[in-house]
């Protein structure tokens, strides 16, 4: 045989290469590496000291191996119960030498190979003498368990019969003998005897058995059989067999014990008949849903809308009509539920009750741009706001809570300006009285007769001041008369409406407003709870850089406290810190007062409902579904809007589009300027705000600008480090406003920029044929007299015929006697060649405009 190595003599004699090359050293061999080779005198050397090292000789051992199998059976309980079959199997190998035999000595891989298996054929009998063993100890211990039992159900047969007598005899009159008892009582009595004792021995086995050693890995791998009263069983709970036994002969006399026409076997048994449940159905819900709430799988759902004549998939969504068919096809009964139950019962749950106290009017003072509202309030509050603001005009809400002489009073501030019409709606919703601001040397202006509207749309009592009573040109019956057409008819006339002549500038009549105030309040009855969550409405809401969201709310019941847990639209938190209006902290607010909190996850919408809540979890609920619901509304618009361009664009070119990224410093001013911009758009040209926000230019925004080519516009905001830098680098145009109406008018100038000019045309001259000559060049020429104007060589032409044009075009040639000219003037004759036409009788004439180009405007 050839040489080979060491790893390949392992491979062909199936030992570890390690193990053979430490065998090989201890032989005496030089091998040390695995890819050594091994020579066939090598081989037999290794194969000698391996025979001597396992005390055999050179001829090789003859095995035989006997296997045996008996089994037993033992019957429990006198030899009636129930038989337990136990099997005993038994194996024995018994290996002969024959020191006679001269038989060639094997090959060196034959005889290593032998000498594996040998030891296999070792361990397997080790392991079959420990299973005997173990088969023995099982079957002695059912034969004790088995004497046991035999032994307690004899003891309790002698009791039972013992008490059948003594009942028997107790029951019969004196003198009488014992009345036999019947074998059915006897065995009734018996088998709860049994019972009783079965159960007590299976405490006393579970309290007083020790516990078992559990076996290594190597002895639970091996199999093992039990024999149950079911037959034989593999051995996965051998240390609770006693207990188990027990068990099952508990039942077993339970079963027996039973009278006869009674059921043996007690369970659960299914309805045979379906039961009818009331099913929730919402506006809309997708078919997985549904059937997951009929208890039923979505394939079988789907099947019973295919039969409904509904091809539906599982994410699909149904409506409430199809979804109540469904269920009533399932056999269920629907039961309604609207999509918004969640935010109605929120509502419910603001319901107060207790007994109200009379609290202060909330007034809105509204009127004009520039008719001096916030004048009278500073002079009222004995403050300067109105120096304070940019261009000297309001253009935000503001709330002041003010204790005057004659009583408190919380005021809200409204721009006069056309673009904050939004904001004066709300601050009529938010009142009690409204201040009507007139110029006496104004009169009723556009936006007075809008705020007498907001005021009669909220009916809300109107409180006239007739403001600039100072100044030379008032003239205040001009005033009552105007507004009297208008149905604001004063008391002294016989109305309705008290008017107060004040000036903000001397303080004139300024008490009697105040009375009057006081009066019309008083007329109100107004009242609220004090001791009560508190609710109110978000006047305005702002984006600070050092504290965050900011919202200015207006309490109107209960107490609103520092920690409560409140939700504000779409947005909730924990109240951190509540500031007045004079900047200082305060711990609560009652009704009518307005405060600034801070703690909420975002900027509310400027009147939007605010509430205390007490489970922040249902809050965080709502605010999720309104979020959810908000952005639908927002996805189905954008749908709509898209639609609906895709036709009113089909077949014209794309509008000239201006792009804004819009931020303000607070939201009611943020929403006057969107709707302020949009008005703007018409069928030429179209404003388009990319993106708005409250507070500063951030890096996003200014990303966001050049992505969209937009311009960036900051209303009392400004732009950080970061984003000035991107703004810088890609060039963008940023500008900066305070005023409100700057901004419109350098909007409307870019958007008349960008429309199409006017067309206008101008007659400049009219030439009269008298006579046509034929050119070879020209072909038919015209001689002509300059009636009108100039008759210029480089503009376009008509030629009428009975004041009718027939022809439009340009001159060929322009010549006076035979020379070119580039114009002939009024009074003059010359020769005049239409290019492309011919047909140039006498008496037709020729008239040269011109076309202008006019700038446009919005």
């Amino acid at each position: 045989m050839a040489e080979v190595t060491v790893k390949q003599l392992a491979e062909s004699v199936g030992a570890p290469p390690e193990r053979l090359l430490q065998q090989m050293e201890e032989a005496g061999l030089p091998q040390r590496g695995l890819e050594d080779a091994v020579t066939e005198e090598q081989k037999q050397t290794l194969l000698t000291y391996l025979k001597t090292a396992h005390g055999q000789a050179d001829e090789g051992p003859r095995k035989i191996t006997l296997k045996r199998k008996t089994v037993s059976t033992l019957r429990t309980d006198r030899g009636r119960g129930k038989a337990v079959a136990v099997e005993v199997r038994k194996k024995r190998t018994y290996v002969k030498r024959d020191v006679t035999a001269t038989a060639a000595p094997e090959s060196a891989e034959s005889e290593l190979a032998r000498l594996k298996a040998e030891e296999a054929e070792r361990e397997a009998q080790r392991q079959a003498a420990e299973l005997e063993r173990r088969a023995e100890e099982e079957r002695r211990k059912l034969e004790a368990a088995a004497k046991v039992e035999a032994e307690a159900q004899a003891k309790a047969e002698a009791e039972a019969q013992a008490q059948a007598q003594a009942k028997s005899s107790a029951k019969a009159p004196a003198g009488s003998s014992p009345a036999p008892v019947s074998e059915e009582e006897a065995r009734r009595a018996a088998a709860a005897a049994i019972v009783d004792a079965e159960a007590a021995t299976v405490k006393s086995e579970k309290r007083g058995g020790k516990p078992v050693k559990r076996r290594d890995d190597d002895d639970r791998s091996r199999k093992g059989r039990r024999m149950d009263d079911d037959g034989p069983v593999r051995d996965g709970g051998r240390n609770k067999r006693a207990g188990t036994l027990s068990r099952d002969r508990l039942a077993e006399r339970k079963r027996r014990a039973a009278p006869k026409g009674m059921p043996k076997t007690q369970g659960f048994e299914r309805p045979t008949e379906m039961v009818a449940r009331d099913i929730e159905v919402p506006e809309a819900i997708s078919v997985g849903d549904l059937a997951q709430r009929l208890s039923v799988k979505a394939g079988d759902a789907i099947k019973k809308l295919m039969g409904m004549g509904v091809m539906a998939t599982i994410n699909q969504v149904l409506d409430q009509d199809t979804a109540i068919l469904l269920v009533e096809e399932f056999g269920h009964r629907a039961k309604t539920v609207a999509s918004d139950a969640i935010e109605q019962e929120y509502f419910e749950s603001l319901k107060i009750e207790g007994e109200g106290k009379s609290r202060a009017p909330v007034v809105t003072v509204m009127g004009h741009v520039d008719h001096g509202k916030t004048s009278l309030l500073d002079y009222i509050r004995k403050s300067r706001v109105a120096s304070g603001e940019a261009g000297g005009i309001t253009q935000h809400i503001g709330a002041y809570y003010v204790d005057t002489g004659h009583g408190a009073v919380s005021f809200l501030d409204t721009p006069g300006h056309a673009a904050f019409t939004a904001m004066r709606a709300r601050g009529a919703k938010l009142t009690d009285i409204v201040i009507l601001v007139v110029a006496a040397d104004d009169g009723v202006m556009p936006q007075t007769e809008e705020a007498v509207a907001h005021a009669r749309a909220a009916n809300v009592p109107l409180v006239v001041a007739v403001n600039k009573m100072d100044k030379e040109g008032a003239d205040p019956q001009r005033v009552k008369t105007e507004l009297a057409g208008r149905d604001v008819v004063p008391d002294e006339w016989g109305g309705d409406t008290q008017f107060v002549h004040v000036s903000a500038m001397t303080g004139e009549g300024i008490d009697a407003l105040l009375e009057a105030l006081l009066l019309q309040a008083e007329l109100l009855e107004l009242t609220a709870v004090e001791d009560a969550l508190g609710q109110g409405s978000v006047v305005e809401s702002r984006l600070d850089r050092g504290r965050g969201p900011v919202a200015t709310v207006l309490v109107r019941n209960g107490t609103l406290k520092k920690g409560d847990f409140i939700v504000a639209g779409e947005h909730y938190g924990r109240v951190r810190a509540m500031v007045n209006d004079a900047g200082e902290n305060v711990e609560q607010a009652l009704p009518s007062y307005p405060v600034e909190i801070l703690g909420l996850s975002g900027t509310p919408d400027a009147g939007d409902e605010f509430s205390v809540v007490e489970n922040e979890r249902g809050a965080k609920e709502l605010v999720e579904f309104r979020r959810s619901r908000s952005q639908e509304a927002r996805i189905k618009q954008q749908q709509a809007a898209r639609l609906d361009s895709l036709f009113d664009n089909m077949g014209e070119g794309e509008k000239p589009t201006i792009n804004l990224v819009l931020k303000t410093d607070v939201r009611g001013s943020l929403e006057a300027l969107i709707a302020a911009v949009g008005e703007l758009s018409n069928d030429e040209v179209k404003v388009k705000v990319v993106s708005s926000g409250v507070g500063g230019i951030n890096e996003s925004d200014a990303n966001l600008a050049v992505a969209s080519s937009a311009v960036v516009l900051g209303f009392n905001v400004r732009a950080d480090a970061s984003a000035k830098k991107i703004i810088e680098r890609e060039g963008l145009d940023l500008r900066y406003y305070s005023v409100i109406y700057e901004l419109l008018d350098d909007l409307k100038d870019a958007l008349s920029g960008m429309l199409a000019p006017e067309l206008r045309e101008e007659i400049v001259g009219i030439a009269e044929v008298r006579d046509v000559f034929r050119s070879p060049k020209f072909g038919a020429v015209a001689g002509c007299m300059v009636t009108e104007g100039t008759i210029y060589r480089s503009k376009k032409i008509r030629v009428l015929r009975d004041n009718v044009v027939i022809y439009e075009g340009e001159l060929e040639s322009l010549r006076r006697f035979k020379d070119d000219v580039q114009e002939v003037r009024n009074g003059f004759e010359c020769g005049i060649g239409v290019r492309n036409y011919n047909d140039v009788r006498e008496g037709d004439k020729i008239e040269v405009f011109d076309v202008k180009e006019i700038a446009r405007s919005l």
